[in-house]
């Protein structure tokens, strides 16, 4: 058996197979449109004058029965796009709660493959957004992984420890798939990291809205004018803001600035903080829903 449960041949021990998209994507071979699901969302969202929300939640917390209700209740609450966190024993981006929230889903067991079903789940109704480690995307065998991402209505793969230089192996890999790797771009980048950033970026541009790891803050974002716009200079891709995001307040500033916000650690903490499934629930769709009206719509 290797990684995650992965039966030689392409099928998981749990069904996940790489199949043809029925948004037309071929995941079994051949170039195709890569991140088309997420190019759809921007353009119907600045067609429509507003700006994508992307609620996070570390897939499998605070259990993949729950997770899934959580998952419901933000595309309910007007979620555009969803990014679910592959649990990963060393996550070097993320802050106290996010890394909890991992070492809960660790514990009970949460697999690669269970994030995967997670997204599948729920695949027709938005597209989602992965964010894994590189160790686990090598584990699990890029191939195998991208298109195991594209058939479970995966569009697209932050992997924050993948440097820009070092990503075109698996940005060709995820592109026969029709997946995206989705970079990231941090304040103190210099104009020629941005230019290689911009050159290689598929989907959308992960702007870091604070130098740092992902976390609440009581202020957000003062560095993150001067990275847009050099972006904006080198790029026409999205540029969807990240971390230190927790209010709508803050999601409405960052949005002045980018095409999207992700809002992850803020939901996590309520989950965390809930007596119930159905508190959770309640709670992070009230915040989901009022970034979402923060960010038009």
């Amino acid at each position: 058996m290797t990684p995650d449960g992965m039966r030689p041949g392409g099928t998981t021990s749990d069904g996940v197979r790489p199949r043809q998209q029925s948004d037309g994507q071929n995941v079994t071979g051949g170039q195709t449109s890569v991140g088309a699901r997420l190019s759809t969302v921007f353009d119907r969202a600045r067609a429509e004058g507003r700006r994508v929300l992307m609620p996070y939640i570390t897939g499998g917390f605070p259990s993949p029965e729950d997770c899934t209700r959580l998952i419901a209740s933000f595309l309910d609450a007007g979620a555009d796009i969803v990014e679910l966190g592959v649990p990963y024993s060393d996550p070097v981006a993320d802050g106290p709660v996010v890394q909890a929230s991992a070492q809960r889903a660790l514990a009970q067991g949460v697999t690669t493959d269970d994030v995967l079903r997670l997204a599948a789940a729920h695949r027709d109704r938005a597209p989602f957004v992965l964010l894994a480690y590189v160790n686990t995307v090598l584990a699990y065998g890029p191939e195998r992984f991208f298109a195991c991402c594209a058939a479970s209505g995966v569009a697209g793969v932050v992997v924050p420890d993948l440097p820009a230089d070092e990503a075109d192996p698996l940005i060709a890999v995820a592109a026969q798939a029709g997946v995206a790797v989705i970079l990231l771009a941090a304040p103190p980048s210099t104009d020629a990291r941005l230019e290689l950033i911009a050159g290689k970026a598929r989907g959308f541009i992960y702007c870091v809205a604070v130098t740092g790891v992902t976390g609440m803050r009581a202020r957000s974002g003062d560095e993150l004018p001067e990275l847009v716009a050099r972006l904006r200079a080198r790029t026409t891709l999205p540029l969807v803001a990240g971390f230190g995001i927790g209010t709508p307040s803050q999601a409405r500033e960052a949005g002045r600035l980018c095409d999207g916000v992700i809002i992850g650690s803020a939901l996590i903490d309520m989950v965390a903080k809930s007596p119930t499934v159905d508190a959770a629930c309640a709670t992070t769709a009230g915040l989901v829903r009022a970034t979402r009206a923060a960010l038009g719509g």
